[in-house]
């Protein structure tokens, strides 16, 4: 699809715009100033595609713990700054890659200039975070697109007044259609970087949809460089749906695309503990390069709708068929049915 090119701001070694690709963050959820357990959170995000994450100073405390944390990790690290821009001074020193602030609520133009000039001396960029609840209304009136958009674009020019444009812009709503108006407004406005996300989206289930829904237009669109699902949830899930949304508009390729059918009366074979058995086995040893696996209920339609797929099985009484692209290859008894998957899904995968 075609993207909106917008500038390109590097953070830590992870490009965010100008055409990179659409990069999936993540915010710890472990108090900052907990070394060992934010470094693990993060070795998890890591080990599931997290290409930056998140932190939260509250305290000089946290600040100063990000030097410790960076030296453990591969990815990028943000400072959440609020309030005080002594932290967002402190994280600096500490080796942030990335501050976000609103500069609204550091204080006067001149602690945001000592911030900007600090930021830019070390070649920090600084994501201005705008959210929905936080507009000032006796300024910008009720939360709306427009007043999402207008908030944002005032703090900007505080920033290129200072001579600062290493910028990223957040205009984030828990209401879906106003998140995706914000950002389509703002797309047309401004060439900065722009990153997505619906704010409270609410917990895994109801925020994956939601997120789905406003992240999933806005790169349909083209518009969008980089993003973080927010779920009241591990945030490793925050990292799965985040792909899950970019590989479903091909911007993202998986090692591995599985997909299966809805249940019916016809299904053979326990298709969701199969499904989650398959999935188990393909994370552990994944394939050696991209594959669609396909699990289906029955031998009526399964190989014919998935004939997409790379490999699939469908499901019989006692025995079920082995399919590539869409062709039976062998009937296979059930109890040795995902042994011989994985071994097809290991042929395949080696086939030049």
């Amino acid at each position: 699809m075609d993207r909106k090119i917008t500038r390109k701001v590097m953070v830590g070694n992870v490009a965010v715009g100008g055409g990179e690709p659409v990069s999936v963050q993540s915010m710890t959820s472990t108090p900052t100033s907990d070394v060992d357990a934010t470094v693990e959170q993060i070795r998890r995000l890591e080990a599931v595609g997290c290409d930056i994450v998140r932190v939260a100073v509250p305290n000089r405390e946290s600040a100063e713990a990000i030097r410790k944390i960076k030296e453990q990790i591969r990815i990028p690290i943000v400072a959440d700054i609020h309030f005080d821009y002594k932290l967002a001074l402190a994280a600096l020193e500490a080796g942030a890659d990335k501050l976000r602030i609103n500069p609204g609520n550091i204080g006067s133009e001149e602690r945001v200039e000592i911030v900007a000039r600090a930021a830019k001396e070390r070649g920090v960029p600084i994501r201005i975070g705008v959210n929905a609840g936080s507009i000032d209304r006796s300024r910008y009136g009720m939360p709306s697109a427009e007043s999402l958009v207008e908030s944002g674009l005032d703090q900007v020019r505080i920033l290129e007044r200072l001579g600062f444009e290493d910028i990223v812009i957040s205009l984030k709503a828990f209401d879906v259609p106003m998140t995706i108006r914000a950002y389509e407004l703002a797309s047309k406005r401004c060439d900065y970087p722009l990153h997505l996300g619906v704010t409270e989206a609410g917990p895994a289930w109801e925020g994956t949809i939601r997120s789905a829904v406003g992240i999933g237009a806005l790169l349909a669109e083209g518009i969008g460089d980089t993003l973080r699902v927010s779920l009241t949830a591990d945030p490793v899930e925050e990292v799965r749906v985040g792909k899950e949304i970019l590989a479903s508009l091909g911007l993202y390729q998986k090692p591995f695309t599985l997909i299966s059918c809805p249940t019916c009366g016809r299904c053979a074979i326990d298709i969701s503990g199969t499904v989650d058995e398959v999935r188990r086995r393909l994370e552990a040893n994944p394939p050696k390069k991209p594959l669609t696996v396909a699990v289906m209920g029955c031998v009526v339609n399964g190989p014919g709708e998935a004939s997409l797929a790379d490999i699939g099985i469908a499901g019989g009484k006692g025995s079920a068929a082995l399919f590539v692209r869409g062709q039976m290859i062998r009937k296979v008894a059930e109890e040795e049915l995902l042994d011989e998957l994985m071994k097809e899904v290991e042929k395949l995968s080696s086939d030049p």
